[in-house]
């Protein structure tokens, strides 16, 4: 029934979306993928096989239709299911509890354009568990710093949550070009996506704010976060 009654909102919005396909459980969501390319997957993180079936479906869909960008849609927040939900995969998380029906289709828009759906909170959320996690390739590593200047340009430009047609534009490059950097950029941090890399910026930046905080706090700054 909510599945259903999502399509029919999707259907009604401005937005003119295109519902390619229902489906409310997890064998149902893998043939819908298969039968055609779908812009964005929203899936539930709780399905009819199960609760939290959805989101044990994300490295599965991740790794069959990397291409697919997937907002995960949650019941209620939980800081450790929403860090699960970015470490498998997911590109946005959304919650049903959100008053304007206006922001989930604003969140689907900025995910199809190759953003990171998140609000402050959540991306903060996902920095600590980054700081705590062990790295992903090098023992250690000297981070941003392992950058050349154009490479730390387009960086930052990801961080600011500009897809890469944009940054190619603002580069005056073309996108093959930007996806070679963000190759080389993933490779040189031990990382693999965008997200990822979003929280590299993030933490290289607050280095020289610690440094120079003493007893006030300093304003709060995010960057590449649609709230």
């Amino acid at each position: 029934m909510d599945c259903q009654l999502l399509m029919a909102a999707l259907e009604r919005s401005a937005q003119q979306f295109s519902v390619a396909a229902c489906a409310a459980s997890k064998n149902e969501v893998i043939q819908c993928l298969s039968r055609e390319p779908v812009d964005v997957a929203l899936i539930s993180s709780d399905l009819e096989d199960g609760p939290l079936t959805g989101l044990h479906v994300l490295p599965d869909l991740q790794a069959s239709y990397p291409k697919t960008p997937v907002v995960m849609l949650f019941d209620r927040w939980q800081d450790d299911l929403v860090v699960h939900a970015f470490r498998a995969g997911a590109k946005g998380v959304f919650c049903r509890s959100e008053k304007e029906i206006d922001m989930l289709w604003k969140c689907i828009n900025a995910v199809h354009e190759g953003q990171v759906w998140a609000n402050s909170r959540q991306l903060h959320l996902l920095l600590d568990s980054l700081r705590s996690a062990a790295p992903i390739r090098a023992a250690s590593s000297p981070g941003m710093k392992l950058l050349t200047k154009r490479e730390t340009h387009v960086a930052d430009l990801v961080a600011e949550g500009l897809p890469n047609k944009a940054i190619a534009l603002r580069l005056g490059i073309s996108e093959h070009t930007v996806s070679n950097y963000l190759f080389r950029i993933y490779n040189k941090l031990g990382i693999s996506n965008r997200v990822e890399l979003v929280l590299h910026v993030m933490k290289d930046q607050e280095q020289p704010q610690a440094a120079g905080l003493r007893s006030e706090a300093l304003p709060e700054q995010v960057k590449a976060v649609h709230c």
